[in-house]
């Protein structure tokens, strides 16, 4: 899925540029509104209201006149007035800053989920090796058919790490995914959560330490 992302400030484009990516989106970033106009076409549209050479809000009508690409707006401006003037015009959602970006990835997830509507097929949960299965419009796992209990932060670290089976993530990517981008206590937490998911999936899947790195997610042989 390719996403324009219409943003100025640097490091916040390069920090929503990074989270994306990582949860599979392509991402085209432009700074202005002409540039976000002239760009090739997306399949959603992540758009900033304070733009250096005009205004979001121009950019949102002029891309709701050229279609229906969803449209959402992210944007410092948190008073009611521009938030119900962007929905007015087209905008499919409003994300006010400052945001975690998993809080993007969910409303653009919600976004599509109703300009989009999935197929059956598409319904079906994602399964790793013979015995795991993740449902993740449901936020439900599987081992042999039967529901395993997690909590909300084992869900998301599972489902974090299950997206890219083998792959090392560093202990800074999880919690920025998992525990958000502003998050400044101490870590440990995370050794906490992945200590109670191996006990759970034992025999399905591993979670590799890398020391000093982050943790790595690999399915069983055994579980295939």
């Amino acid at each position: 899925m390719r996403v324009l992302l219409v943003e100025d400030d640097e490091p916040v484009a390069e920090s929503l540029r990074r989270g994306l990516t990582r949860y599979g989106f392509d991402v085209d970033w432009v700074a202005t509104g002409t540039a976000a106009l002239q760009a090739a076409p997306a399949d959603l549209v992540l758009l900033d209201l304070g733009l250096p050479d005009t205004d979001g809000l121009d950019v949102c009508r002029a891309l709701r006149a050229r279609g229906d690409v969803p449209i959402i707006v992210i944007s410092a401006r948190s008073d009611e007035t521009d938030r119900v003037v962007g929905l007015e015009i087209g905008a499919d959602d409003y994300v006010s800053k400052p945001f975690g970006v998993r809080e993007v990835i969910a409303r653009i997830r919600a976004v599509m989920r109703r300009v989009k509507p999935q197929d059956k097929a598409g319904l079906a949960p994602d399964r790793y090796g013979g015995r795991l299965a993740i449902d993740r419009r449901a936020a439900r796992v599987y081992v042999d058919g039967a529901e395993v209990p997690l909590t909300p932060k084992e869900y998301e670290l599972l489902a974090f790490l299950t997206e890219e089976p083998g792959a090392l993530m560093t202990r800074e990517q999880i919690m920025e995914a998992v525990w958000d981008a502003n998050w400044f206590g101490p870590t440990k937490t995370l050794d906490v959560h992945v200590a109670a998911l191996r006990r759970k999936f034992a025999g399905t899947v591993a979670i590799e330490t890398v020391r000093g790195v982050g943790f790595r997610l690999v399915v069983d042989s055994g579980a295939s």
